[in-house]
């Protein structure tokens, strides 16, 4: 059971991170979704430790800041940086009907570039303004976004016959595949209040504005499309990790 687990968590970091990790024969990619919030603990983890070696180091704040939200989009592969792209080009699009064939357009428009900047902007700015526990906000902000687009996943059609986030429906099929992965988000809020007692508000305040950021992001981007894609799970996992950072400037 051990084994099997950790071989679907190899699997889901190959698919949803750029980190080296030596071949293994017969993986499983089609259940990769379901552990993808652990996934983002591992990166934001990954993150913290960055940023705490540049801390050590003496870097100031906006520098390092910058760093590891360069680093951040390396370890992803720029994989939902470039969904949250292409789904602001489609939203951009007035007909319904071509919305996700420009969304389908390798060529990034204007809308698009627009919208990247804006996700780093706010990540770079928010994370200036963040002083304690970074590793731990680091943390929380990547589960917090893929738990989004397990939302996303399990509780909103997808748009597409085919595609490359097709067979992510398989995997999470309803609320009950939430389960997991908020349990785990709910661990991770209070790890808040273990680090500091006095922090319990904090974890409280984590874990609300966590879910809620998540599920409303999801839940716009149905309102708007009428469902998902591949492009705005992506999009969802952006704006998530965006704007749960950008309030966490008002608590720590």
């Amino acid at each position: 059971m051990v084994k099997l687990l950790l071989l679907d968590l190899l699997a889901s970091i190959i698919f949803y991170t750029s980190i080296p990790l030596p071949y293994i024969k017969g993986l499983d990619f089609q259940g990769v979704a379901r552990l993808v919030p652990m996934v983002g603990l591992i990166i934001g983890g990954i993150l913290g430790l960055f940023d705490g070696g540049m801390n050590y180091l003496g870097m100031p704040v906006l520098t390092r800041s910058a760093l590891v939200v360069v680093l951040w989009i390396f370890i992803t592969g720029g994989l939902h940086l470039d969904g949250a792209m292409d789904t602001a080009d489609g939203l951009a699009v007035g007909d319904p009907e071509r919305r996700l064939q420009v969304m389908a357009d390798s060529a990034t428009g204007a809308f698009g570039a627009m919208s990247a900047i804006a996700i780093l902007l706010l990540k770079t700015s928010a994370l200036t303004e963040i002083g304690e526990y970074r590793w731990l906000v680091l943390m929380a902000a990547c589960g917090w976004g893929r738990w989004g687009q397990q939302v996303a996943i399990a509780c909103y059609p997808y748009l597409k016959a085919t595609g490359k986030g097709a067979f992510h429906k398989q995997a999470i099929r309803s609320y009950k595949d939430l389960l997991p992965g908020l349990c785990l988000m709910v661990a991770v809020s209070g790890l808040f209040w273990l680090v500091n007692n006095h922090h319990l508000l904090i974890s409280v305040v984590v874990l609300i504005v966590g879910s809620a950021i998540a599920t409303l992001t999801a839940a716009w981007f149905n309102h708007k499309l009428g469902g998902h894609t591949g492009d705005t799970y992506g999009a969802v996992v952006e704006w998530t990790e965006a704007l749960f950072l950008c309030v966490l400037t008002m608590l720590t």
